[in-house]
């Protein structure tokens, strides 16, 4: 298992070097918030071989719209491209999976494509994240994720309970895709995702002590990783 952490700025960045994946991404734009280009770039330099993921907004259902902002993020440095699903509706978000994946893997077949659907997803009108699998694995793209689309300190596991969790890994899995779990997990959930054993978590506030809109501190990123080991 993974520890992706999510810096907003270059100093961020630095005290995040020691999780397996950095992800650059702007929590003031939302949940999957985009971070500028440059910002991107400037933090696969410094990450030197690490991979770098980046989020490229909560969208709305404007195919053509993610797959420029996905293509854009994919030049920019970014090994993981990740966008979530903002709407509800099965061929909607096969469209918006299909463009995206199409937009990086022309180009980049090394690339990492990862669609998002929102653990509270009920409360947001949007598609059901157990919904999503065999769409993402249809459109050859790669990680099939959940987040919490409104950050309002309800984590994943509010939403969802761990036996609902494990289903979705094993279904990943079955269709030959890696699984990602985020959305305001705590250092006390950690047992629980070992259990679950999806391959990547990502984490921003409880690495930040507890609240997302404060700074990342290589303290508590190094305490994650010993933890996950």
């Amino acid at each position: 298992m993974q520890l992706l952490v999510s810096p907003s700025s270059i100093e961020e960045a630095k005290s995040s070097l020691s999780a397996d994946i950095i992800d650059v991404k702007k929590p003031s734009e939302g949940s999957l918030g985009a971070n500028f280009p440059w910002i991107i770039r400037e933090i696969k330099t410094l990450s030197g071989k690490k991979p770098v993921s980046a989020a490229i907004g909560d969208n709305e259902y404007k195919p053509g719209t993610a797959a420029l902002s996905a293509y854009g993020a994919a030049h920019a440095g970014a090994d993981f491209i990740k966008v979530g699903l903002m709407f509800d509706g099965a061929d909607r978000a096969r469209d918006v999976i299909e463009a995206v994946t199409a937009a990086v893997k022309r180009e980049f077949p090394e690339k990492y494509v990862v669609i998002a659907a929102y653990a509270d997803f009920e409360r947001m009108g949007t598609i059901s994240p157990l919904d999503i699998s065999p769409l993402v694995a249809q459109a050859g793209a790669d990680v099939a994720m959940i987040d919490t689309g409104i950050k309002d300190g309800k984590s994943l596991f509010e939403f969802m309970d761990e036996e609902t969790l494990t289903r979705f890994v094993g279904q990943n899995r079955e269709l030959g895709l890696q699984t990602a779990l985020a959305g305001s997990l705590k250092f006390a959930d950690l047992d629980a995702l070992k259990r679950i054993n999806p391959e990547i978590i990502g984490v921003r506030g409880m690495v930040c002590g507890g609240d997302r809109s404060t700074m990342v501190r290589a303290e508590l990123v190094e305490k994650a990783m010993m933890m996950l080991r």
